[in-house]
């Protein structure tokens, strides 16, 4: 998906270079990059501490009926196979929707307590 993106970006700059005078060149290479830095802010990837474990996280746009979503998703090496996921139209919220499905299914799998979950969805 990442790739068809930028070669689209790629493409429709192609078609349009010609068309843009060459006094105005600096400004079309600023909102370029401009838009190439707000498309690459889209995708991230982090850790984060759950319960004292070391746990990761990622998260990448998705399109879905013309509209963009985020697709969040969270596991823990090393100490469960469990993985959270989320999708939400939310880029602020897609994080901690994925974590607390996360907290859901390892509660439903016997590996935290409800008090535990409880506490962490709460703190």
């Amino acid at each position: 998906m990442r790739v068809a993106l930028y070669f689209s970006i790629f493409m429709v700059g192609v078609m349009l270079a010609p068309s843009v005078p060459t006094c105005e060149a600096q400004a079309w290479k600023d909102l370029a990059k401009a838009v190439a830095d707000k498309l690459t802010s889209l995708w991230d990837t982090d850790d984060l501490e759950f319960l004292g474990h070391e746990c990761n996280y990622s998260v990448r746009p998705k399109i879905r009926r013309f509209q963009l979503y985020f697709q969040g998703r969270m596991w823990c090496p090393g100490w469960t196979p469990i993985r959270g996921e989320a999708l939400t139209r939310s880029r602020s919220g897609v994080v901690g929707k994925t974590t607390a499905n996360f907290a859901q299914k390892a509660f439903e799998s016997g590996l935290i307590t409800e008090e535990e979950a409880r506490a962490w969805l709460e703190g």
